[in-house]
């Protein structure tokens, strides 16, 4: 027993590396990508291309000046820029969307160690601080070029749900009508997220626990055309991949669920009770902060072990 061995955790290695995951959620974000080009036309793709290689940029400059390992092989950073882009309307100004891609990666992750130590999630910070930063150019809806309902030709359908009636969803599940690229249409996003649950990138408990939350909250607090509101803003994409994001999100299938709940009341309350029509960056981003709060209350005790304090 003297020759035994106990080396530091994790103690089952496998074969999957950020690089592999990273790949699936750029995979899981095509069927998006191809449905943003469909509905707004080649821009899309260039400012996705674009962002991703503005992402990847930054961080190597940053490495090659701070003589720190590169990482950019990782994709974490290309998985950023396209998270990025998804956000802003395909009218957005180019410059501006670099000036996001700059924050995310320098301000939120690089200042912060890099992968693995940013507290919050980089490409939403971002995107809060285009919002911020340039309100008139982040709220330029473009319309899909396949717009066939009346009511969907308004800045945003969350911005005129009392015009809508069920008649509408198939409209929206599709994606014809206005908004930033990534939350357009529903199908698309949905398909990436049975990929991403499938290839076991991630668990199906925060997506679905936040948006049944934030359908009973709206519910709830009176929002007309709860079922519509879900599928017409932005809390599917955020859903599947911005609350999903390993690093600002629970351990714990427990800690997952508060994190869901937690994030669909936000986003509910936030829609219902203020300006914002959406709030899914903040209600995220609210929760990425309690992040290390419920981790500790819901940690998990080892095997004959007692509880931490």
């Amino acid at each position: 027993m003297s020759n035994l061995t106990l080396s530091v955790s994790p103690h089952i290695r496998g074969k999957i590396t950020t690089r592999t995951i990273m790949l699936d959620v750029i995979i899981a974000m095509c069927p998006v990508l191809v449905m943003s080009v469909y509905h707004f036309g080649f821009r899309a793709l260039l400012l996705e291309l674009i962002s991703a290689a503005a992402c990847v940029a930054c961080e190597y400059v940053w490495e090659k000046l701070r003589k720190q390992p590169i990482t950019v092989m990782d994709l974490s950073a290309v998985v950023t820029g396209l998270m990025l882009a998804f956000n802003v309307p395909v009218t957005m100004p180019i410059w501006e969307l670099i000036v996001g891609d700059i924050i995310a990666i320098i301000v939120v992750k690089m200042l912060f160690g890099g992968i693995g130590c940013n507290f919050m999630n980089p490409a939403l910070v971002g995107r809060v601080a285009l919002f911020v930063s340039f309100t008139g150019d982040m709220t330029n809806y473009s319309f899909s070029r396949h717009v066939s309902v009346d009511a969907l030709t308004s800045a945003t359908p969350l911005a005129a749900l009392d015009k809508l009636n069920f008649g509408d969803f198939w409209e929206l599940f599709i994606g014809n009508h206005g908004g930033v690229m990534g939350e357009v249409c529903s199908l698309a996003i949905l398909i990436g997220f049975v990929y991403l649950v499938v290839r076991k990138v991630i668990k199906p408990i925060i997506p679905l626990t936040y948006m049944g939350t934030t359908l009973l909250f709206s519910w709830i607090f009176g929002q007309n055309q709860p079922v519509l509101a879900l599928f017409s803003g932005g809390v599917i994409f955020g859903a599947v991949f911005m609350a999903t994001d390993y690093v600002t999100t629970p351990f714990t299938n427990k800690g997952k669920l508060i994190f869901g709940i937690g994030c669909g009341f936000l986003t509910a309350a936030i829609r219902c009770f203020s300006n914002s029509a959406g709030g899914v960056s903040f209600a995220i981003l609210i929760m990425n902060l309690l992040v290390p709060y419920i981790n500790d209350l819901t940690r998990t005790r080892p095997f004959g072990g007692v509880k931490a304090k």
